[in-house]
């Protein structure tokens, strides 16, 4: 769920994602109603930001990664910063990022007026 705009915002996982989730919903003994990454705390019923934040920082740490050059946002931004490069659909990064209006896509993926002139150039009518 996009929790500026609250609508809900599809995305694929691969297909070891997708065992390595089933096995921790089992591991877990997850039902339909919890969340997929509850929190530790009793006060939260899912894992918080901060600790989302903390886990990839351990993560970025153990791949002997730069820790400010990667963060929750970065990741989010660099797949959406890679179809655009390789389609130019902005539309369909903009469904993609859940971004109600084109130009919040624009401004997100930090397309300069060079990025446009060059699409509009090689774009015959």
């Amino acid at each position: 769920m996009q929790h500026k705009t609250k609508r809900p915002v599809q995305f694929e996982i691969t297909a070891v994602t997708r065992e390595a989730l089933q096995a921790w919903i089992k591991l877990a003994a997850l039902k339909s109603e919890d969340f997929l990454f509850p929190s530790r705390l009793h006060d939260s019923p899912h894992l918080g930001t901060r600790q989302y934040a903390r886990i990839l920082g351990h993560w970025v740490d153990e791949l002997g990664l730069d820790r400010s050059e990667y963060g929750t946002h970065s990741i989010r931004r660099t797949k959406a910063t890679l179809i655009y490069r390789r389609t130019k659909n902005l539309r369909a990064v903009q469904l993609l990022l859940g971004h109600a209006k084109l130009e919040s896509t624009v401004r997100y993926l930090g397309i300069e007026v060079d990025d446009a002139l060059e699409i509009s150039e090689q774009t015959e009518i």
